[in-house]
């Protein structure tokens, strides 16, 4: 690890630009910074690139080597200057990260930040040429950045409107969306008393409001008259018409809002503030709106994406966590008729409940669909390896396979896959629209909820299977036979897919969107790399 690269070049100042690149320790971090990484590398810089012990030793052990970039530096035209370093995480190789999810949390408030610095202290050697590309969510970047002398550029994986939503939250408190338990705490008096006065504020605003429109909105300024959050819709986030607040991340969603995840989402925001530049996985033609309301703030915000592997085939960089199942599946979708196969995915991380599992592996039955299906050996409990119903196998049996995991763009590129059944993550969001195959979405956790809002109610690229708990198998068939049936459903979804994915080819060809505005970025951080 810390390899030196063969061939140095160097800028007007005598030396590469820096880029210090560290993913979140997820899944679904990894995999968009690692194509970052590469990206930069190919535009010049040395780029020093930080996993977790715990991450690359999982990647090792789905078959990656121990320099995860080593392939993609013998495959370079020109040779990639990048470094691979490994960092603890303050837990041991074989403590489950997953199922002890609060308290590996804990860690990466407390004890992780201490390790980065150790680490970063060491890598930094030339802080007038480096910079430090660091995933948003990250508890120290900018305090660390500022300790270094170097500028910290944040790397939000997620959508732009997901980034404003947390990026505001201090607004969604003050009209009372959200946090509502952290304002009617204190005595029983003391409760009394704030809601007696909130409920005159109530009165007192819906007055002016009745007397000047124009001055005062509808709704600003109340406060939650109990611990639970408002209900209508949100209309108050700069950039963002309206949003439903079903339709937040989990995290907001939340009454309970003193766990160590919104912890953690507190203080990254308030690091992400004092950022230097943000870059987001995003197309600029996708949230156009959010994006220029974000910039309106005062600081620079690169709309990049989607960040994904050259050509949209299997990385040369090895990411995946878990073993795949490569030759199994595309021997099975060989041998499928084109546009016959519904794929199903719920992700690296998040779990589902046996009950909901259960449910739409019946509607998955009933509908009649071949498909291929992706299934953690922990997506209900590491304690339940065997979570389908009973007799599922052999109902199923020359219908549809199912695996522990897969290569998802070389699945959902063939020709074999009409539809997606997904959990909604980011990136496979933007693989499915870049495959052009529409999607049934079932959220499970955090920014999923948005991005089903973006996938179903903005693109209208898919459709919404339920929700947590309340899934059930015959909505289930009924929305996979509109997805592949050839009736109206089912043209609509593949047409409006269709549409967001020459958004997307669009927005990376040459002079498109994210392709400039990449551009923009590698000026920019040579100029604060390496004009200084």
């Amino acid at each position: 690890m810390g390899q030196e690269a063969a061939v140095v070049a160097t800028n007007g100042s005598g030396t590469r630009p820096h880029a210090v690149v560290m993913p979140y320790p997820l899944q679904g971090h990894v995999i968009p910074a690692v194509h970052l990484a590469q990206r930069l590398a190919e535009r010049g810089f040395t780029v020093t690139f930080i996993n977790t012990e715990s991450v690359h030793h999982q990647i090792a052990s789905g078959g990656g080597a121990d320099d995860i970039f080593a392939a993609a530096r013998a495959a370079a035209s020109n040779p990639l200057d990048v470094r691979y370093e490994l960092m603890n995480d303050g837990f041991p190789l074989g403590f489950d990260r997953s199922l002890n999810h609060d308290q590996f949390m804990e860690g990466v408030l407390h004890v992780l930040p201490a390790h980065a610095e150790e680490l970063l202290r060491r890598i930094v050697v030339d802080p007038a040429s480096t910079c430090l590309v660091i995933d948003t969510f990250f508890v120290w970047p900018a305090t660390l950045a500022r300790k270094l002398g170097v500028p910290y550029v944040s790397f939000w994986t997620e959508p732009a409107l997901i980034f404003s939503l947390y990026y505001h939250m201090d607004l969604l408190t003050k009209h009372g969306h959200f946090r509502c338990e952290a304002r009617h705490g204190g005595s029983y008096r003391e409760r009394t008393s704030r809601t007696l006065i909130a409920r005159f504020r109530s009165v007192y605003f819906s007055f002016l409001f009745s007397c000047t429109n124009n001055f005062f909105h509808r709704g600003a300024m109340v406060v939650c008259g109990g611990a639970e959050p408002r209900k209508d819709t949100i209309t108050y986030i700069p950039g963002v018409a309206s949003i439903e607040p079903h339709e937040l991340m989990s995290y907001l969603q939340a009454t309970d809002t003193t766990t160590v995840v919104h912890r953690i989402i507190d203080r990254a925001f308030a690091e992400a503030r004092a950022a230097d530049v943000v870059v987001c996985n995003t197309v600029e033609e996708l949230e156009p709106w959010t994006i220029a309301a974000l910039r309106a703030a005062g600081k620079p915000f690169y709309a990049v994406g989607p960040v994904l592997p050259a050509g949209f085939t299997r990385s040369a960089v090895a990411t995946s966590m878990w073993p795949e199942s490569r030759d199994a599946c595309a021997r099975w979708l060989g041998a499928q008729a084109a546009r016959s196969v519904l794929y199903v995915s719920f992700g690296s991380y998040a779990h589902v409940t046996r009950e909901e599992l259960h449910e739409i592996a019946r509607g998955v039955l009933r509908s009649g669909a071949r498909f291929l299906w992706v299934l953690r050996p922990d997506v209900v409990s590491a304690d339940d390896p065997d979570p389908l119903p009973e007799g599922f196998a052999t109902q199923a049996e020359g219908r549809g396979i199912v695996v522990p995991w897969c290569c998802q763009v070389e699945v959902l590129s063939h020709a074999a896959v009409a539809g997606f059944l997904t959990h909604c993550g980011w990136n496979s969001v933007l693989e499915s629209v870049w495959a052009g195959v529409p999607m049934l979405c079932f959220p499970l956790l955090t920014d999923q909820f948005t991005n089903r809002r973006i996938v179903v109610r903005e693109w209208g690229a898919g459709a919404s299977i339920g929700d947590r708990g309340a899934v059930r198998a015959d909505e289930v068939r009924a929305r996979i036979e509109g997805l592949m049936g050839d009736g109206e459903e089912g043209a609509r979804l593949r047409e409006q897919v269709g549409k967001r994915r020459a958004t997307l080819q669009a927005a990376v060809a040459p002079a498109g969107s994210s392709r400039r505005n990449f551009d923009d970025l590698v000026d920019d951080l040579k100029r604060r790399c390496g004009g200084r």
